[in-house]
């Protein structure tokens, strides 16, 4: 959700048929910041909090501005921002915040696989109520969602067409 990449257009070709392959999404809730866990900056629990060398790498990655998991916004004042503008899309479709990631990961029809990352089984059985959500994203929410996301990639321009 924070994360949208060039490939969703320059592989585009292979999504179609003939070809119909599907991609694989990896930290759909990068790191846990789209559960809504660390709001206020405050990276105490989670994998962000972990005392590990990777997670401890994430935190101050995200925290010197570098940013993480390949995230495209690197301003953590900003990412905290777009987090807070989800909630209440989340709670009009009685989601969680990362329910709703994981919907709207899952509702790109170029997607087969989401890994979601959960370390609980409590998470795999919150991740599941994730199909019930999916129903909900209609066109309407999807450009509510992207107004507050504003990432989605551009779209080359066709040297074919001639107008």
């Amino acid at each position: 959700m924070l994360h949208r990449t060039r490939f969703e257009v320059e592989y585009a070709p292979l999504y179609q048929p003939p070809v119909s392959y599907g991609t694989t999404i990896w930290s759909p809730l990068a790191s846990g910041l789209l559960s809504g866990k660390y709001s206020n900056k405050k990276f105490e629990e989670g994998r962000l909090g972990s005392k590990t060398n990777v997670s401890t790498w994430l935190r101050q990655s995200l925290q010197s501005g570098d940013g993480m998991n390949g995230l495209e916004e690197k301003n953590l004042d900003r990412i905290m921002e777009i987090i807070d503008n989800l909630k209440p899309i989340a709670d009009k479709l009685g989601a969680t915040l990362a329910q709703l990631a994981l919907a709207w990961t899952a509702k790109n029809p170029n997607v087969s696989t989401v890994i979601t990352g959960a370390s609980r089984s409590s998470q795999v059985a919150e991740n599941f109520k994730t199909l019930q959500i999916l129903p909900k994203l209609t066109s309407d929410v999807m450009e509510e969602i992207e107004q507050v996301l504003q990432n989605k990639p551009k779209q080359p321009y066709d040297w074919r067409k001639m107008n």
